[in-house]
């Protein structure tokens, strides 16, 4: 055996001359690579397949939100700019009160409180011949065309359940004829609230969230 020739190796490795056998590598460290490799792939898969199925739901999950949120929308009350309503002061609306009911004593009394809330008086007495015992209401307001937009609406918050009539007159006083189902006047903070409410108009919806 050669010097030349690696231990336990004789025969046809018998090494000749300056030729050498070929040492190949193991199979097992290939295949250790390749197992490797193929795992990195097979994560990478998975994992960009669940980023897809979380931006599918995702995706679903924001559609409902969002439907969710414009069922809910409801129209949101803001102030209006339409011009504030002018209406006489009391104070500047003179009224004449008449008792058409069997009871006396009520237009005097009823002229006292309604005096002692701003308003200026005027003819105090029993009720007309054509409105005597036959107001069947808590009163009737009555007065010219222009009083169903300045006097009508004022004098009405100081007496609930009032109607309203028109006649030729020429001149700006109204009349409070008492009716059979009169009691009282409206409570004073009851009427001054009201009065409050006709100059600020409640604000309309713009159906905007």
């Amino acid at each position: 055996m050669s010097m030349l020739t690696p231990p336990g190796m004789g025969g046809k490795y018998r090494i000749t001359g300056d030729v050498y056998p070929r040492m190949r590598r193991p199979h097992r460290r290939r295949r250790i690579v390749l197992a490797a490799a193929a795992a990195v792939i097979v994560l990478g898969a998975a994992g960009w397949g669940t980023l897809q199925l979380v931006d599918v739901f995702s995706g679903e999950e924001g559609k409902k939100t969002t439907a969710g949120k414009q069922a809910d929308c409801k129209p949101v009350a803001r102030a209006t700019t339409a011009p504030a309503v002018i209406l006489p002061k009391p104070g500047q609306i003179t009224v004449n009160v008449y008792n058409a009911t069997p009871r006396s004593g009520l237009a005097k009394t009823t002229a006292d409180e309604l005096k002692k809330r701003g308003f200026k008086i005027g003819k105090v007495g029993n009720a007309p011949t054509a409105y005597d015992k036959k107001v069947p209401g808590a009163g009737l307001l009555l007065g010219a065309t222009t009083a169903t937009k300045g006097a009508f609406p004022v004098l009405g918050t100081q007496l609930k359940g009032a109607t309203t009539k028109t006649d030729t007159r020429g001149t700006a006083d109204v009349d409070l004829i008492i009716g059979t189902a009169f009691k009282n006047l409206a409570p004073k903070a009851t009427a001054d609230a009201a009065l409050v409410a006709l100059t600020k108009p409640a604000p309309v919806p713009t159906g905007k969230c």
